[in-house]
């Protein structure tokens, strides 16, 4: 069964050339990006916001420390950049754009790091259809330069073998293609929504800590989460 498969696709490559070995490696490549792209989505928890949303919750409900530390053991994007935010607000007495600056830049080099290897993915879906393109119109050269070689003696299946051979790589070049160009959108779908994760969650922590040291200020409440753990907790 092996040997039939390995025979099979010997045979593919002799008959679309170099152009179609070409292809093959290109999908080779993209089958590893791909593979690489899961692991490190799965690692990196994108999609997964449970433990960022209890740190939310624990630190609007005045428990910073324990906030910090649930965000901390977050390993997604929205985890780090909520921690860092919480880090820098506890007892740091730092300007809120400084705040959100620190936050932008841990999440843009997150988000930059989930991004790796999208412009190659990209690559492979644009020039796979063209390289079959190419290939094809490789063929139809080679077998119009044999049914000329034929002279009077036309048959018109040489032609047609021509033509076969020669959409083959068109045909290799859209399977490498399709496949790709839909899961690289799929890749920048969960990335997209990451980002806008980030940023629904730090306008909601820089919200409720705004509106705590407001109600602190005005004495009317008592002080916001943050500012009752940071005295004991401050590092």
């Amino acid at each position: 069964m092996t040997e039939d498969i390995i025979q099979q696709i010997r045979d593919l490559l002799a008959l679309g050339g170099p152009v179609v070995v070409i292809l093959l490696v290109l999908s080779v490549i993209a089958l590893a990006l791909i593979l690489l792209k899961l692991v490190q989505f799965w690692r990196e928890r994108v999609g997964f916001h449970g433990r960022s949303e209890r740190a939310m919750y624990l630190w609007v409900h005045g428990n910073a420390v324990e906030a910090r530390r649930v965000a901390e053991e977050d390993r997604s994007a929205v985890g780090a950049a909520l921690a860092t935010a919480m880090r820098l607000s506890m007892g740091r007495n730092l300007p809120r754009q400084v705040v959100e600056e620190e936050v932008g830049r841990v999440a843009l080099r997150r988000l930059h790091e989930l991004q790796r290897g999208f412009r190659a993915l990209d690559a492979i879906a644009q020039i796979s259809p063209l390289l079959g393109l190419f290939g094809t119109v490789l063929g139809m050269i080679e077998a119009f330069r044999q049914l000329q070689g034929a002279g009077s003696a036309v048959d018109p299946s040489i032609l047609a073998g021509g033509i076969w051979v020669a959409l083959l790589t068109t045909a290799a070049g859209l399977a490498v293609a399709m496949p790709v160009s839909l899961v690289l959108t799929w890749f920048e779908t969960r990335v997209e929504n990451e980002r806008v994760a980030i940023e629904t969650t730090a306008t909601g922590f820089f919200s409720q800590t705004a509106m705590g040291d407001l109600r602190a200020a005005s004495g009317n409440a008592q002080p916001s989460a943050p500012m009752m753990a940071a005295p004991a907790h401050a590092h």
